[in-house]
């Protein structure tokens, strides 16, 4: 079979016909309650710098130092609300400047991950496991993913249009009844494509 002219192959291309913004990811922290009073004082609360997209989870006015076997990266935004576990997400350049190599996870999968250690304004916490490089994935409702045949835990490829155009493969679908539809990348990621929060991609069929 003749190999297919570039616009040729994008007229091929079959989407699932519902375009899905994209939301990059900067790095980021999820605390424990118990990681977040050692952090900040006993009774200690976020307080809420902004809403995000998802409902109920916000970025935190609060900000913590994490501090790797060879770097140290200040000023690291904790989203809210606590979690039961901590979890650190960043990209690889991050892990590089910090001097790991977390593995790609989806989000609570923390199991044979590295540790680092977190510095907040009343104390340190020497984390065992905790970071990750956050697995792509899409947000949707119970409603998008009946009008879209896809189900939770599915893995998709998706397509990225544009200059540095290309298909992310194992993108995970996660379902919930009152989730925004919207596709999380980490800042590396969202380079490589020269995407930016709120471009629109498509899940291929």
């Amino acid at each position: 079979m003749a190999e297919l002219e570039p616009r040729q192959a994008e007229t091929a291309r079959k989407y699932v016909p519902f375009p899905v913004p994209v939301g990059v990811s900067n790095r980021h922290v999820h605390l424990s309650g118990f990681d977040l009073e050692t952090l900040f004082g006993t009774g200690y609360e976020l307080k809420v710098l902004k809403e995000l997209s998802q409902p109920g989870e916000f970025a935190a006015q609060e900000v913590v130092t994490i501090v790797g076997p060879r770097g140290v990266i200040e000023g690291v935004r904790i989203l809210g609300p606590t979690r039961d576990q901590t979890q650190i997400e960043i990209s690889m350049t991050d892990a590089y400047r910090v001097g790991l190599r977390p593995p790609v996870r989806d989000s609570g999968d923390l199991d044979r991950t590295p540790g680092i250690a977190i510095v907040g304004p009343k104390g340190v916490i020497a984390l065992a496991r905790g970071v990750i490089l956050a697995a792509r994935h899409i947000h949707m409702s119970d409603d998008d993913a009946v009008r879209m045949g896809l189900r939770d835990g599915q893995r998709v490829s998706v397509h990225v249009q544009g200059e540095r155009g290309q298909v992310m493969e194992n993108v995970l679908i996660r379902v919930k009844a009152d989730w925004v539809l919207e596709m999380h990348v980490d800042t590396d990621e969202a380079n490589s494509a020269l995407l930016k929060s709120g471009d629109k991609v498509h899940i291929l069929q």
